[in-house]
Order: C-alpha cells, then sequence, then structure tokens
C-alpha cells in the first residue's frame, strides 16, 4: 500500500493506493459511521461493508441531482446524524461526488471519507476535493471544494468492473500522461495488454502516478484558480459530448482529448506528429475518437461550462505530450478554429 496526501485549506487528505475495504475499522469509528453506496456496489460488496447504517442509491447520471441530495438529507435527519458523524461513500465517481457533496452541507459539514471502487475515480472523481451534482442535465454545476479525509483505493475491487468502465477509466490515466509525464503516456503506449488485463504491478504503478499527478496538482492549486484548470485537458468538449449524447465520461473525454490535441496543432502549440501519437494510443485502448455530434452543438453545451468567463472560457491546450497550457479563448474563435478540424 502506497500513501498520497493532498494538503488541502480545511486540512490533509490521504490517498491509500493498495489499501483494502477489509481494513475500514482502522480509519472509520463503526458507531457514528453512515453508509453511502449504489445498488451494485452493496450487491457485490454488502458482506465487507462495516456494521453501520446504509444508504442506498440508483445508477447513473441521471440520479446525481439535487432531488437526489434531499431524499438522502431526509434519511440522515431520520437516523438522527448529527455534525459528529461521518459519511462514508463506497462506489465509483458518482456516490464520491455525492457522498461528498452531501457531507460537505448537512449541518454545514461533516467529516467524510471514500471507498473508490472503479478506475476512474480512483484516478480521477475521488481525489482532489471536489464534490458535486448536476443541475438540468450539466455537470457538477452544483457543487464545493472539500477534502475527504481519506480515499482507500482498493485495486482488487476492479476486477469486478465491466469492460467498458475500465476502458473509461484509462481514458484519465492516458490524460494525466498527455499533460504531466510522457514517460507516463510511454508505459501506457507500451504496455497495453497487461495494462487491461489489470496486472497487479502495472495498474497499481498506473494508479498511483495518476494519484501522484493530480494530488501534486490539488496540493498547490486546491480550487482551481490556475495550474488545477490543467486537469480539465479534453473535458470541454468531453462534458458537451456527455451531456448530450449521454455517452460514458471516459468516451466523451477521450474523444474530447483528441479534439483538444488537434486544436493545438491548429494554434501551431503541437507537433502533428504527437497529435496523431496521442489518438492512436487513445484509439488502442478501445476508445471512440471520432464525435458523434457536429462542433454547434458542441459549443451550445459548452457555453453553460463553469470554466466560462463571459465571452471566453479557460481552454486547456498541449505544447507537446507530457505538457499542458491554459489559455483564455473567445467563444468565437473557438467555434471557428473548431470548424476546421
Amino acid at each position: 500500500m502506497k500513501e498520497l496526501v493532498v494538503e488541502g485549506a480545511r486540512g490533509k487528505s490521504s490517498i491509500l493506493v493498495g489499501e483494502s475495504i477489509d481494513n475500514l475499522d482502522q480509519y472509520i469509528d463503526r458507531r457514528r459511521t453512515v453508509i453511502l453506496t449504489d445498488t451494485t456496489v452493496e450487491r457485490l460488496y454488502r458482506e465487507k461493508f462495516p456494521d453501520c447504517p446504509i444508504i442506498t442509491i440508483g445508477m447513473g447520471e441521471k440520479i446525481k441531482t439535487l432531488e437526489t441530495v434531499s431524499s438522502i438529507f431526509n434519511r440522515l435527519v431520520a437516523l438522527e446524524v448529527d455534525r459528529s458523524s461521518f459519511i462514508l461513500g463506497i462506489g465509483g465517481g458518482i456516490v464520491c461526488d455525492i457522498a461528498g457533496f452531501v457531507a460537505s452541507t448537512y449541518m454545514r459539514g461533516t467529516q467524510f471519507g471514500f471507498v473508490s471502487t472503479t478506475l476512474l475515480s480512483q484516478v480521477d472523481a475521488s481525489v482532489g476535493g471536489k464534490n458535486g451534482v448536476n443541475f438540468d442535465g450539466y455537470k457538477n454545476m452544483v457543487g464545493v471544494f472539500n477534502q475527504p479525509d481519506f480515499v482507500i483505493c482498493d485495486l482488487s475491487m476492479l476486477k469486478t468492473l465491466p469492460e467498458r468502465e475500465i476502458l473509461c477509466g484509462f481514458a484519465e490515466i492516458i490524460k494525466h500522461g498527455a499533460i504531466d509525464d510522457d514517460g507516463m503516456l510511454g508505459f501506457i503506449e507500451n504496455n497495453r495488454d497487461i495494462a487491461l488485463a489489470l496486472d497487479e504491478k502495472a495498474i497499481e504503478w498506473l494508479v498511483y502516478r495518476s494519484v501522484e499527478i493530480k494530488s501534486g496538482v490539488v496540493s498547490r492549486d486546491e480550487r482551481e484558480k490556475g495550474e488545477r484548470r490543467k486537469l480539465n485537458f479534453g473535458h470541454t468538449f468531453g462534458h458537451a459530448i456527455e451531456k448530450i449524447t449521454g455517452i460514458p465520461h471516459g468516451e466523451a473525454v477521450g474523444i474530447g482529448m483528441v479534439l483538444a490535441a488537434k486544436l493545438s496543432v491548429e494554434k501551431c502549440l503541437l507537433p502533428m506528429e504527437d497529435a496523431n501519437r496521442l489518438e492512436s494510443i487513445i484509439r488502442h485502448y478501445g476508445l471512440p475518437v471520432t464525435p458523434p455530434i457536429d462542433v454547434p452543438s458542441m459549443l451550445v453545451a459548452i457555453r453553460k461550462d463553469k470554466k466560462r468567463e463571459g465571452e471566453r472560457i479557460h481552454f486547456v491546450f498541449l505544447e507537446s505530450l507530457g505538457r499542458a497550457c491554459v489559455e483564455e479563448i473567445a467563444f468565437d474563435d473557438l467555434l471557428h478554429r473548431a470548424n476546421t478540424l
């Protein structure tokens, strides 16, 4: 087990890569803990849960809403949960997002932690202190910055994931290499088979390195005022595609990275061979690379992106593989450039 620490404004958050759900008693007090999970995780792992009250929610982005949060608040009141209680989210990114948001807002805040059960949440959603829900279909429009006490990344739990969810997790792993570590990207490129087979050493290193990159950025820029924006590489187009089509987050981000890399070439920031290499890696991992909608449709959704400031948006470009930069770009300029891709 390897530990990484995120230094947040309200304290430290420990990311425990390779820790087991079987060791939860080392991190929680059962007497004051309430578990939030989803129907699938409860079915698969209920016998491993500590003996605590359980609140179970449904599956998918459609339940990541204020209505779901309200129903959880009702359950917490009924359970007489108070500010000394602890909320433990056991699940993927949606469970972690909702659990963190609920814990941060119920009675003005209770402590919380996660057992992250999907590859996507282990390398992305559960790390960094962003907790939120969707509003009117738009991703994470209502939320807070607040760090969990701990995140347990139990790698053995990845074995029960469907293949499509594993591939979605690799989209974010590829993203971390693309923005910060070309050597990591080379490992991903040259070790596809063992990575997708979830080889113990390979997946531990990839999860750890992804968390290391993200936690380092978050510690330096917790509230996304500068450097942390680089973590949104591929997400401007990706969130728009996800909103309109409903395809999984990782698949949408894969397409978004291809478009962002091509846009970086169009702006004379990135060599064409680097953009082609990144697209080849994404395709090689079974992820789509072609947008299923046209650019004007994407721009409608992008105008409601959280990163928008007036008629401009903070957009993440690549200067080389392993090096990202953030520039403001006007919507009209983005539309014009994107239409040429």
